[in-house]
């Protein structure tokens, strides 16, 4: 009979219980509990330094005797459905899986809700995909990537791991409901998405970092330095510089965009392009008053209406009246002051990049600042940062743009991602620069189309960016042969 041998976390007293009743399962063989002391439960502990270090993962791979391990990878008891385990071994036997993980139930106060999981693919790099609280593994498998792990993260060792194992073959999902879990952080989505740029959590970027690297030179997708230099002497514009605007119903904020446009002070040509995307809650009658009184504001209405973000995006970057460097701006942020495009045209010219990313300030609709406050992307280096940008999930803003080199790539029809993947292609052949203070508002208010998600738009969202890297990664792969 298939036999486990379960690792969990020293999560208090009613650890001891839990343990008692995984022994009580006829597949368990040994229960291993990980704590930073030693800790007054049935069964061996394991003391390490950190939960998920390389030294908890080379503890485990020598504990481990059964042919499968269950892995908590989350500090929380998963609660096992019936005949979960069994479930979890058939699985595993029949595709010779080397890791497998399986969607959940999660307790949120007084309520059960399901969690589904997306599907692991090549270009699920990120450090924080989520596989749920547990994960089963090929026993001999585990031990053997644990071998092969020279590193010695306090971080990143079950990153590394999990990077290891998908070599072998990646992560096989079971959408079956097979455990229920507690979750603790009930924050909304918009609130947890910047977690990886909080400066508290630097150090644990660095050591992600590095096994994300180590991990695409293993695989053959690593990108040692760019194979292009731009010119930036292309063409012939009529502006410097033209800030995109796609918009679709935002009445309420629109208006203080386009001011904090036009009050720019410069020593070169600008203008603003307005993409209406067929507003209808006023929107566009507040830009077209806009352009009356302004020459430099276009108010663009596209042609086609199935139109995302990204369309938007080509659609302005296309008109004859673009400038030079194409530079964004959301339909409900501010520009940080009126030097906010000095700065950014002078960063291509300074750093020889077709694209420049700045840094912005998170606040809310009054411009209070909000946590973490300033995101400068410091994981982003002119040394690293083309490879790195794999396993992070953006890139910063604003994002601005040489004219010629967007017109030749353009953005994906998306409103989700567009960004993202226009960077990543562009840095596959190009160096991008970077502005380190911050240049831009972004405001978080109840109107944000990403302020509160429910599980299956942040699932459809995750998917997508994971199939952007999918793409960049095999193209990679396909450069480097």
């Amino acid at each position: 009979m298939y036999k486990f041998d379960c690792f969990i976390p020293y999560v208090g007293a009613q650890t001891a219980d839990y343990v008692e009743s995984l022994l009580e399962n006829a597949l368990v063989s040994q229960v291993f509990v990980m704590a930073e002391h030693e800790v007054e439960v049935p069964c061996e502990v394991i003391v390490t330094d950190a939960l998920f270090s390389t030294k908890t993962m080379r503890a485990i791979a020598n504990k481990a005797l059964a042919p499968y391990l269950l892995l908590c990878v989350k500090p929380f008891l998963p609660v096992l459905g019936q005949n979960a385990l069994v479930r979890m071994a058939q699985v595993m036997e029949a595709t010779s899986a080397a890791m497998l993980y399986a969607d959940y139930e999660e307790k949120q106060e007084d309520r059960v809700q399901r969690h589904p999981l997306i599907d692991y693919q090549l270009g699920s790099l990120r450090d924080d995909f989520d596989f749920g609280g547990c994960v089963c593994l090929n026993t001999r498998m585990f031990q053997a990537m644990a071998m092969t792990a020279n590193s010695d993260y306090t971080f990143a060792g079950w990153y590394d791991m999990r990077l290891r194992m998908s070599q072998l073959a990646l992560p096989f999902h079971l959408n079956e409901y097979l455990y229920v879990m507690d979750e603790t952080d009930l924050r909304k989505s918009g609130e947890k998405q910047f977690d990886y740029v909080n400066p508290k959590n630097r150090q644990v970027q660095i050591e992600m970092e590095q096994a994300c690297t180590e991990h695409l030179k293993r695989i053959g997708a690593y990108i040692a330095s760019p194979t292009k230099q731009v010119n930036l002497e292309m063409g012939d514009f009529e502006y410097e510089a033209s800030v995109i605007i796609p918009v679709k119903n935002r009445a309420r904020t629109i208006a203080d965009a386009i001011e904090s446009v036009l009050k720019q002070e410069v020593d070169f040509g600008f203008n603003v392009i307005v993409v209406d995307n067929y507003s209808t809650d006023g929107t566009s009658e507040i830009v077209a008053d806009k352009a009356m009184k302004d020459h430099r504001v276009i108010h663009l209405i596209p042609h086609r209406k199935d139109l995302g973000i990204g369309g938007c995006w080509n659609e302005g970057v296309a008109h004859p009246k673009c400038g030079r460097f194409a530079i964004q701006l959301d339909s409900d942020d501010l520009y940080q002051d009126e030097h906010t495009l000095t700065k950014l045209v002078g960063a291509f010219y300074e750093q020889k990049v077709p694209m420049v990313i700045g840094s912005y300030t998170m606040t809310d609709f009054a411009l209070n600042a909000l946590p973490p406050g300033l995101i400068d992307h410091k994981e982003w280096t002119l040394e690293n940062g083309r490879n790195n940008a794999l396993r992070i999930n953006g890139l910063g803003a604003p994002r601005a743009f040489y004219t010629p080199v967007l017109r030749e790539l353009n953005l994906p029809n998306t409103s989700y991602g567009e960004d993202y993947a226009i960077g990543l292609r562009i840095s596959r052949e190009y160096n991008l620069g970077r502005v380190m203070q911050s240049v831009y508002l972004c405001r978080r208010w109840e109107g944000n189309s990403d302020a509160a998600l429910p599980i299956e738009k942040v699932n459809a969202n995750n998917l997508y960016k994971d199939r952007i890297r999918t793409i960049e990664v095999m193209a990679r792969l396909k450069m480097n042969l």
